[in-house]
């Protein structure tokens, strides 16, 4: 094993490189090898209390009907075009060395026609600023700095099982032996050394040479599954030497006998390891397939899109009528947003049919069994109806959980839910979601797990109670055991760092930190964002990645503000949220016993009352259990 050492005694210094009518229409093992000795303000016009103005577009109005807590604009179109905007121009401002800042000049303004119009327009604006839209630089980031300095913790790569190597990791872990560049060397050729992992942080390690014992001066961070990562042995197989850092030359006369009496015993990488990394790697989705999406401008349907290109699993996808392929929208190749050829028609959602008679030259229709399978469900017997409430993450604002009321049961498990208060009169902004889907809830979900409830817009009894509520709509709650309630051991903790898809804007994917886990749902915060940008994400949600995956993919990473900015925006959104806690103040929790009380009348209700960050995999306290 250790015929690769090269017993050379010289100084150092080599460094290593690295248009439209619509239809209803084989793993590793479990352990290593083991090595052996051989081898995120609203306005009163004219002082006039009780009225605002819209931030967005100007228009004035009734304080009580504007949109948000703070009521600054007038839809949630506008207030997704203001921070959508406003966060263009702070990283815009962050470009040029100035802080970002929430407070950033709005790019574009316009008057509201409706709130579909507006919303389809914000969409138009974004396209037409792809081509002038400077991305953030990474350059200057570091994750293994940003890891010492501020003594994080990453998520492992295990609990990403749709990324490379996320079924296959293995027992890699702290003090796993590997072959890499030794850097402290003048030699003309690149030579090797060996070293161990002192931490992990998803893709990434750092590593220690081999002799420095607790010397950490020339400790450096690598990406495991990157090219100059080999298991012991590899040098001596492919004949490439294995030199001693200069640093330490002097504290060894026979360094292969070091390397022996170190080594035996100590697990290593498997020998097809970088085979397996390759073949992780490996899409299916290819350039010019054909596939359903949603469409961006009317979430209640869908359009064909054609595949544009695929990095790490992520496909960029091209409107087909969009001529310039600049009207474009990204997504995972598991993402619930896209499907085969025919799946609208297939279970009655809505479909624009394209402008394109025939498909282009070079484009095919991706096949079925490449898109993620949902789970059968029985719709036999007790099922989901229109009209019954529910919660729900807003797609619009993933922030949010929100009352939601199931408008339209389509086949194959699939709902069309609407967000109560904020609907267009033509549903044209209803989603769908599967009933399987772990963004639906059901009612009390929130309370339950001491998660603040968007209530309808414009309604103004507060504090919210659903009792009071489905009364006064007349309305029934979606039964609970129809809900999804299954909690997998997904390993995700308080505090973990990773990189995730801003889902908002899904084409960039930015540094991130777990703030809080209710179960199976995790709050992703954006490292240099305020807390407003926050995002409501499952944790087997195919948008969140480890540290270290845009490098490994070739993915430009977003890289969170400076310090200096952060703490700026901290005060600030102190501030805010003090302001919002005094307009609601009141919104209290209910204790168990008024819910189970107050919900559905002649219903007898149990309560589990969980914890406000169950970190626990168990799904005690998700629900509130209905009683026969």
């Amino acid at each position: 094993m250790f015929d690769g050492y090269d017993s050379c005694s010289e100084d150092t210094s080599s460094s290593s490189s690295s248009e439209e009518s619509e239809e209803e229409v084989s793993p590793l093992p479990s352990s290593l090898p083991i090595i052996k000795n051989n081898g995120q303000v609203y306005t009163y016009p004219d002082g006039k209390s009780g009225m605002a103005t819209c931030e967005m577009c100007g228009m004035v109005g009734v304080r009580d009907a504007f949109y948000s807590k703070t009521k600054r604009f007038c839809s949630v179109s506008c207030s997704r075009s203001y921070s959508s905007n406003s966060k263009k121009a702070s990283i815009l401002a962050r470009l040029q060395g100035k802080p970002p800042t929430k407070k950033a000049k709005v790019l574009q303004k316009q008057p509201l026609v409706a709130k579909l119009a507006a919303y389809a327009q914000y969409q138009a604006t974004l396209q037409n600023q792809a081509k002038t839209k400077a991305a953030v630089p990474v350059e200057g980031f570091s994750w293994g700095n940003y890891i010492n300095s501020n003594s994080f913790t990453a998520a492992p790569v295990t609990c990403f099982k749709h990324a490379p190597m996320g079924t296959c990791w293995g027992d890699i872990s702290e003090g796993v032996r590997v072959e890499v560049p030794n850097t402290d060397c003048s030699l003309p050729t690149k030579v090797f050394w060996i070293a161990g992992i002192v931490k992990l942080a998803g893709y990434n390690a750092l590593l220690r040479y081999e002799g420095f014992e607790n010397d950490s001066s020339l400790d450096f961070w690598c990406n495991v599954c990157g090219s100059d990562i080999h298991p012991v042995g590899w040098c001596a197989t492919s004949g490439k030497p294995l030199v001693p850092p200069r640093t330490i030359q002097h504290k060894y006369t026979n360094w292969k006998a070091f390397l022996v009496k170190r080594l035996t015993g100590a697990k290593t990488l498997p020998p097809d390891f970088s085979q397996k990394v390759s073949e992780s790697m490996q899409y299916p989705f290819k350039t010019s397939m054909r596939v359903e999406v949603v469409d961006k401008t009317h979430l209640c349907r869908t359009r064909v899109a054609v595949v544009e290109s695929v990095v790490g699993g992520r496909l960029r996808l091209v409107y087909e009528e969009s001529e310039d392929k600049t009207d474009d929208f990204w997504c995972h190749m598991y993402s619930p947003l896209i499907h085969h050829i025919g799946w609208s028609r297939s279970i009655g959602h809505r479909f624009k049919r394209s402008d394109i008679t025939k498909k282009q030259d070079g484009h095919f229709d991706a096949p079925p069994h490449l898109f993620m399978k949902v789970k059968e469900v029985d719709a036999a017997g007790e099922w989901f109806k229109e009209g019954m409430k529910l919660e729900a993450i807003d797609p619009l604002n993933l922030s949010a959980i929100c009352v939601a009321t199931i408008r339209k049961v389509l086949a194959d498990g699939y709902l069309m839910i609407g967000i109560d208060g904020s609907e267009a009169a033509d549903g044209s902004d209803w989603f769908c979601y599967h009933a399987t889907s772990p963004s639906i809830f059901p009612v009390g979900f929130c309370e339950i797990n001491m998660i603040e409830l968007t209530p309808p817009r414009g309604y103004a009894k507060l504090p919210f109670k659903w009792f009071d509520y489905l009364r006064e709509t007349d309305s029934i709650a979606a039964p609970v055991k129809l809900f999804n309630k299954e909690v997998p051991n997904h390993g995700f903790h308080v505090g973990m760092k990773l990189e995730a898809v801003d889902l908002m804007e899904p084409r960039l994917v930015c540094v991130a930190t777990v703030t809080r886990i209710i179960h199976r749902l995790l709050r992703i915060h954006f490292d240099g964002w305020e807390d407003e940008y926050d995002q409501w994400v499952d944790c087997e949600s195919p948008d969140l990645y480890p540290v270290g995956w845009c490098q490994l993919t070739g993915y430009q990473l977003q890289p969170p503000a400076p310090q200096s900015s952060r703490d700026s925006q901290s005060s600030s959104s102190k501030q805010k949220k003090k302001a919002k806690s005094q307009q609601y103040k009141g919104h209290k929790k209910m204790s168990s016993l008024q819910l189970k009380e107050e919900l559905l009348d002649g219903e007898e209700y149990g309560f589990l009352q969980g914890a406000s960050d169950q970190e626990s995999n168990g799904s005690a306290g998700y629900y509130i259990k209905q009683e026969p």
